[in-house]
């Protein structure tokens, strides 16, 4: 007979708790991805205090973005192994510790600072996405995920607005603003999550099988796909601006440009999730890069304001694969599921974030809209591994 532990760790959030608790973990992915959008507003006061050229202060980005990327593997298999019960903490950390940034005294200090804070956002993801995984049932688990994911992008969409505020009141030391949102978020976070169960289901139960084995060939595939779709985003969203700007284009057409993409790609999360429910995950993918590859054409081919069309285009067809790719990853590795989610998460963040200096070496070169009209290379790259992804029946926990 099973122990009373035992049912609390394998069964789900029960009825409307379960929602309340995913709708807690969305609010904390948006708090603790706003950090990440604030980085790019940041750049300017940095230039200015430090007087640093524009690729010396990347640095700061590619220190927070980077220490969360490489550690999330670790972190995940720290979620498997103990639990994701004080996942607001990993907000709390990232929250204090972004605050200081604005009273770093040397810009090394405030790359060092701004890795530490890496760490937080780092620990977030795969607690965050392995939390989600546990608490809602596996019929809804698609939609629930992309619900869980758009909280995150919205996050990074609503991060500059947030910075711009503070930064134009208070300067650099705005920083300490920033942290209220986290630092409130975080403590509803562990108050409103106090009852999830502290281990993992095995552990609790007894559990000492031996653990699966991990289908490398499927699970590669599945992160390389990722990587794809990740190469495009991150390219698009970071030169989308300065392609505009070069046309003379003003910072308001050019900015609102940037939103629409994000906003675009929130909403096609949440509309991918329910195809996937209803068709299945693989379809979804395969049909969103179909209409990725034309999206993306349109979009470097025709300037102007029909831009907000096609990018919003792009964005919802990007959208379709994050969640759905992360929920293949969880069930490959269906007992090490936060270590899946750490992987596919880091992996893809690096990714996208090499890509944007190698897309930009060729605007360098060829300019900007070849650029861009290249990462339709990726794009087919990703169509045709994701005909290889396994079938969602071979998928089930």
């Amino acid at each position: 007979m099973e122990s009373p532990s035992a049912t609390l760790a394998t069964e789900p959030t029960p009825g409307v708790g379960r929602y309340r608790a995913l709708a807690t973990l969305a609010l904390g992915h948006f708090a603790v991805d706003s950090y990440s959008g604030v980085l790019p507003v940041l750049f300017p006061l940095l230039v200015i205090r430090f007087d640093l050229d524009l690729k010396t202060v990347g640095l700061v980005l590619l220190a927070y973005s980077g220490c969360a990327a490489i550690s999330q593997p670790f972190f995940g298999w720290l979620a498997d192994r103990f639990g994701t019960r004080y996942v607001g903490l990993a907000l709390l950390w990232t929250a204090l510790v972004f605050a200081t940034i604005g009273f770093a005294g040397s810009f090394p200090l405030v790359v060092a600072v701004a890795a530490a804070a890496g760490l937080g956002s780092g620990a977030y993801h795969p607690f965050g996405a392995l939390s989600a995984h546990r608490i809602i049932p596996p019929q809804q688990r698609n939609r629930a995920m992309a619900m869980y994911v758009t909280g995150g992008t919205l996050g990074v969409a609503v991060g500059p607005l947030i910075g711009i505020a503070l930064f134009s009141r208070f300067g650099l030391q705005g920083t300490a603003g920033l942290c209220i949102l986290g630092l409130v978020v975080a403590l509803w976070m562990l108050w409103e999550l106090r009852h999830t169960p502290q281990l993992p289901a095995r552990r609790m139960a007894g559990d000492r099988r031996p653990r699966q084995l991990i289908p490398w060939r499927a699970l590669a595939i599945t992160v390389s796909v990722m990587m794809s779709v990740n190469g495009v985003l991150y390219s698009v969203q970071a030169f989308t601006p300065t392609w505009y700007a070069q046309q003379g284009y003003s910072p308001t057409f050019y900015g609102t440009l940037a939103t629409t993409l994000l906003l675009a790609h929130a909403a096609g999360a949440v509309v991918a999730g329910a195809l996937a429910d209803r068709f299945g995950r693989r379809l979804v993918i395969i049909g969103s890069f179909v209409v990725l590859a034309p999206a993306l054409l349109l979009y470097t081919a025709f300037t102007g304001p029909i831009a907000f069309l096609t990018i919003a285009l792009v964005g919802l067809s990007i959208a379709a694969t994050g969640p759905l790719l992360l929920i293949n990853a969880q069930q490959l590795m269906a007992d090490r599921a936060g270590m899946a989610s750490g992987m596919i998460l880091g992996l893809g963040f690096v990714t996208g974030a090499i890509g944007v200096p190698i897309t930009g070496a060729i605007g360098d070169v060829f300019g900007l809209e070849f650029a861009l009209r290249a990462l339709l290379v990726l794009v087919a790259a990703g169509f045709l591994l994701a005909w290889f992804l396994p079938p969602e029946r071979r998928n089930v926990e």
